[in-house]
């Protein structure tokens, strides 16, 4: 599992105290000191899309002259402008070997995103043992 966005940012921080509270094991990825690369944001726009992954809230987006903004309406010209400028990308993304799971974070993650991942440290399977005779678990009756 891993997250990808900048430490200092709120939304970031609320994230990754949900992950740890809930135990989900993750990698942080620091989009201003790790960067971030045409493929990987290749890869997330062809499954989220650009209106997804496009943050336009906040001083980045709003301090685009409107010319800029206006260019920007499909995912070739949003992958131009998040490489140059990587605040503009919705964060948090939350990834699993490379499958976008969530972009952005709203206080919780729906749990349902992480029931398909094994635990880092499973139970060992129980082993079925015999029932002594004349203990009836299923009727409840001594036979």
């Amino acid at each position: 599992m891993k997250l990808y966005g900048i430490p200092n940012c709120g939304t970031v921080k609320k994230a990754r105290v949900w992950l740890e509270t809930h135990g989900i094991e993750y990698e942080f990825h620091d989009f201003k000191k790790q960067g971030v690369t045409a493929t990987l944001l290749s890869g997330w726009l062809k499954q989220t899309g650009w209106q997804r992954l496009l943050k336009k809230t906040g001083p980045t987006w709003g301090q685009l002259p409107d010319e800029m903004k206006l260019s920007i309406k499909d995912d070739a010209s949003a992958l131009t402008l998040m490489l140059e400028k990587p605040n503009v990308i919705k964060r948090p993304v939350l990834e699993h070997e490379g499958k976008v799971l969530a972009t952005g974070f709203s206080g919780q993650y729906d749990e349902n995103l992480f029931v398909r991942f094994p635990h880092p440290n499973p139970l060992p399977p129980l082993t079925p043992y015999p029932l002594p005779k004349g203990e009836g678990v299923l009727t409840g009756k001594n036979e």
